[in-house]
């Protein structure tokens, strides 16, 4: 016979009238089954999981932003309202601020219905205060006035197409009740409460559809009554929160009970009560840390949400670590509380996360702000419940006015996570609540922080409200139902120009100053009748050879030559040393023997077909890299050096200038630690560099010369805010603009840049005489970038290790960017490059260096391999959509030998080895890109190899011609004597 699906289990008490809501069934759950979270996480594609989904939400998503009654009510003592226990609370001990006013809520009904409206949001959760409608907590002190608070506030809402959330009890418990009974210590307050419930039920039920009995009971039992930082702040029984839990579920379970029997066939209502959570991962892989993680989520949310979801009880790890001191079901009770919740209300953020969960919850793991894996193991903890979330959020400091960005990017972040955990997930989650609309009292806090969307100034009589950043992003993420892709936001697909330079870049390369070949004068006996091996014979060796040294003879070029043309590339990028070339300073005695190296090294690359770009100098923070005597002589400040660094040039110039046609002459000088007298100085050694290669050796050797900046992109924490845009601009300015603009531009310092530092009364930034102005304007023939992430800046300070104080920005970054260490921003390149096309117009650019820094030990490299992928499909964007003049692109590292942790290349002991991204980089080289499928191939001219030694034939025509006809003739006589002793052979 067919199995049958399980039923679900039937009370027995009468049926009520049926309504079309769903009740999923409590079936036996395998125990733990969260467990399966972090394996699950763990085991996800990374970093494609990570990166940020652009999708939107089901149809029917909530959209939902929240408040507490006592957090923004005020009006403690108005109209016959009693006194709550924080109205008590907050007069005790050494707290300094009160609730009496809150964000005065009571009387700005309008105020707020506007601002819900603003948002745009199709619910609206607010909590009752229990003693504004019963003063003592009680039926018999009834107020009329309170109540028609709530009237009028449901009213208003229905008015404007709002539904209402309705929280019964959000921590204000009256204080009658708290004096009088000890509060929820007492098990009379679950009949009280009851009865409290069935009136607002009976009041207000017909325009509620969601009601949630008690807020965050984790709070109100540990904190309420155990450790006493909130409300009614008692402390020293260590056993009481737990019996002031097991009354808070019968509460709401008789609550519950209430609503599903009398109230639910006619209202038509879902009742649940929000359950407060926050993550934790383990700190070690071992099974005993994830259990750990398990034991700690149960001991907050399992606390409460196993009783209502699974089978009436305590979590096991909770009953089996607090033994007697945890009160128990009988087995009618049990009955009577489970299943009582028609959905899963979650909160998560500031309220509880990292504030209230000390260590001792966290049994030796580490606490995280994950909320799609909290979601992930709600799901699979209790049987694929609906989950609305309603409470989720962050904060600011208490002096942040209406911008916000901080908050702002923790909303984009846990709205992202709730969309992942249902596209990707799926998790239902039904619905998202943002916290909270206004800034409030906020508990334990006080005044000390801020969490509304809207800002309220609490100085003026009318508490004007007025909306923050963070509002403007919830009312956009509303409209568009999240997080549509954008056509901005999908891979473009075409081809670069069939000349691209496609490069690879290192820092510097192995110098092998002695030659392997030939080096070695011991004498060897080839065993060749057996396996081949050389035995070294003891006590001979070889007479020296007196030969010259040939480029053939240096192994470490062969085999950096062969990984560089293994990477499929047609550019080469490394960067000279020039207190090595020239250690005393004078370029008249050169060390001739690493000059020679390098000659070699540019030869054997232009033979392999890949094109030299070298660099003069190189900025390092750790050391100068200038000859001794400039280095101990001021460095960068002494007025000979920009001298100095042109004679180098020039011999650079003359010695490897035949095999390389593309300089840098500064590499990255633009750093932030060097001052701006230096970075005058440099300045004037790049143009007098570039003006010796453009009147000496340009019309001969055909180059090109330029300077590479640092370039890492810098996008405004709210880019609709002028207020943001301006510091964005202003540290571009100062960071690229401060070498740019002198070279590609007026030939003096950004105007913003200059008139900042007059507004802040600096003489700091050197004046251009019009000499100079004119030395260095012009002196470049492309434009190149070194580019690796991007920084959000913001005006509004919010943490002083951050902050800029000179420029006055704030640095922070978007928490849903992939961080390694520094944020993977793929369309920050694309948006660097439009700014070097709006402000130098069609001057060539080249990305001179782009990577990323991964874990050296990890060969398949899979956040390089998405790296390159998405920021090198961001350069294909700026050139075929964007109109910029790109010429060329260089991956930075080859090897993680030279640049540790960047490399295409890895290394284990003497081995190397071809990482994953290594690979994925010569396939995009390949193709040119990123061709459209089925597209005709695209056509490109096959371009003559470089020849060695062919500028003889064209500036010494007559020993070129005799040289060809000598080695024509040689090549003859060799084969006849070769042929002639075969033959000879032969003939016996």
């Amino acid at each position: 016979t067919p199995a049958r699906a399980p039923t679900c289990p039937r009370r027995k008490e009468p049926p009520p009238p049926p309504h079309p809501l769903i009740l999923f069934c409590l079936r036996a759950l395998p125990p733990n089954a969260g467990l399966k979270t972090w394996g699950r996480f763990s085991k996800l594609p990374y970093p494609g999981d990570k990166a940020f989904l652009y999708d939107t939400f089901p149809g029917d998503f909530i959209w939902a932003v929240g408040t507490a009654a006592y957090q923004v009510e005020g009006a403690f003592e108005k109209d016959g309202k009693g006194l709550s226990i924080w109205d008590t609370f907050t007069r005790g001990g050494n707290r300094m601020a009160t609730g009496d006013v809150g964000s005065d809520s009571y009387h700005n009904i309008h105020a707020d219905v506007r601002a819900i409206r603003q948002l745009g949001v199709s619910h609206y959760r607010f909590s009752l205060s229990w003693s504004r409608i019963f003063p003592n907590g009680t039926r018999g002190s009834y107020n009329e006035i309170g109540t028609n608070y709530y009237r009028t506030l449901l009213k208003r809402l229905k008015e404007n197409r709002v539904e209402p959330v309705v929280t019964l009890y959000h921590w204000d418990l009256p204080d009658h009740l708290q004096q009088t009974l000890g509060g929820w210590s007492n098990p009379e307050l679950v009949g009280i409460f009851k009865d409290y419930a069935d009136f607002c039920f009976q009041t207000f039920g017909d325009v509620v559809k969601y009601w949630i009995t008690i807020d965050n009971p984790f709070v109100v039992a540990r904190h309420g009554y155990g450790t006493g930082v909130v409300a009614p702040g008692i402390k020293n029984d260590p056993d009481l929160p737990f019996r002031v839990g097991h009354n808070l579920l019968k509460a709401h379970a008789a609550a519950w009970h209430l609503y599903d029997r009398h109230y639910r066939p006619r209202q038509q209502g879902k009742l649940s009560m929000a359950l407060a959570s926050h993550w934790i991962k383990p700190s070690r892989t071992r099974l005993e840390s994830l259990r750990e993680c398990q034991c700690s989520l149960d001991h907050v949310l399992g606390w409460f949400a196993r009783p209502l979801f699974t089978d009436g009880d305590y979590p096991p790890c909770m009953k089996a670590r607090l033994g007697s001191r945890l009160p128990t079901f009988t087995r009618e009770e049990r009955e009577q509380v489970r299943g009582t919740a028609d959905f899963f209300a979650l909160s998560h953020g500031a309220a509880l996360s990292f504030q209230l969960i000390n260590d001792s919850l966290k049994f030796g793991q580490q606490e995280d702000l994950d909320l799609r894996m909290l979601l992930y193991w709600v799901n699979a903890e209790y049987d694929k419940p609906p989950i609305f979330v309603v409470q989720s959020g962050w904060y600011v400091l208490g002096n942040t006015k209406t911008e916000d960005p901080k908050h702002m990017y923790y909303l984009k972040r846990f709205i992202a996570e709730a969309l992942k955990s249902i596209v990707i997930d799926g998790v239902n989650v039904i619905g998202y609540t943002a916290w909270s609309l206004i800034d409030g009292f906020e508990w334990h806090r006080e005044y000390g922080i801020r969490r509304g969307l809207y800002y309220v100034d609490f100085n003026t009589p009318d508490m004007k409200r007025e909306p923050k950043t963070s509002a403007t992003f919830y009312r956009n993420v509303i409209q568009r139902n999240g997080f549509p892709e954008l056509p901005e936001n999908r891979p473009a697909q075409g081809v670069f120009p069939c000349d691209f330079a496609w490069g690879v870049s290192a820092n510097s390369i192995q110098v092998e100053t002695i030659p392997s070949q030939f080096a070695d004068p011991s004498v060897y006996l080839w065993n060749i009748s057996n396996n081949g091996a050389l035995m070294k014979l003891e006590g001979l060796s070889a007479p020296p050879l007196r030969r010259t040294t040939h480029c053939a003879d240096y192994a470490s070029i062969r085999q950096q030559v062969d990984d560089i043309r293994q990477v499929g590339v047609n550019h080469f990028h490394f960067s000279l040393n020039w207190s090595a070339l020239v250690p005393t300073g004078d370029v008249a005695h050169p060390n001739t023997t690493l000059l020679g190296y390098y000659h070699c090294f540019t030869r054997q690359l232009l033979q392999a077909n890949v094109t030299p770009v070298v660099t003069l100098w190189h900025h390092t923070r750790q050391r100068s890299s200038l000859p001794a005597p400039l280095d101990t002589a001021n460095k960068w400040l002494n007025r000979a050096t920009p001298e100095a660094f042109a004679d180098y040039a020039r011999l650079c110039y003359r010695e490897l200038g035949a095999h390389v046609k593309m300089w840098i002459t500064l590499n990255e000088p633009n750093d932030e630690m060097v001052s701006y007298q230096e970075g005058h100085q440099m300045l004037r050694a790049h143009a007098l560099a570039w003006l010796a290669y453009d009147r000496e050796f340009r019309h001969a050797q055909g180059g090109q010369v330029s300077l590479a900046l640092h370039m890492d992109w810098v996008e405004p924490a709210f880019s609709f805010s002028r207020e943001d845009v301006e510091p964005a601009k202003r540290v571009l300015d100062f960071r690229v603009g401060w070498f740019a603009e002198p070279i590609f531009g007026s030939g003096d310092y950004p105007l913003g840049m200059r008139s900042w530092l007059r507004q802040l009364n600096s003489l700091d930034l050197p004046v251009f005489n019009e000499e100079d102005k004119q030395l260095v304007k012009g002196t470049y023939d492309f434009f190149a970038i070194s580019h690796f992430s991007t920084k959000l800046v913001t005006h509004a300070k919010e943490d002083s290790y951050t902050y800029t104080a000179m420029l006055e920005v704030q640095h922070m970054i978007d928490t849903t960017w992939i961080m390694s260490p520094r944020p993977v921003v793929p369309w920050g390149l694309r948006k660097a490059l439009n700014w070097v096309k709006e402000h130098y117009c069609d001057v060539p650019v080249y990305v001179m260096a782009n990577g990323v820094q991964e874990d050296p030990a990890r060969f398949k490299d899979s956040l390089r391999v998405y790296y390159l992928y998405n920021y090198i499909n961001e350069a294909l964007k700026a050139y075929t959509l964007d109109g910029v003049n790109l010429k060329g692109y260089f991956a930075y590292a080859l090897s993680d030998q030279r640049d540790p942790g960047f490399g295409l290349y890895g290394q284990v002991h003497e081995e190397v080895i071809v990482k994953a991204s290594l690979s994925n980089y010569h396939n995009i080289i390949q193709h040119n890109g990123f061709p459209i499928l089925g597209a005709a191939p695209q056509q490109c001219p096959s371009f003559p190899q470089p020849c060695l030694g062919c500028h003889v034939l064209v500036k010494r025509p007559v020993v070129g011609f005799l040289t060809l006809v000598g080695s024509g003739v040689l090549i003859t006589l060799g084969l006849i004597i070769y042929y002639t002793a075969k033959r000879h052979k032969e003939c016996y």
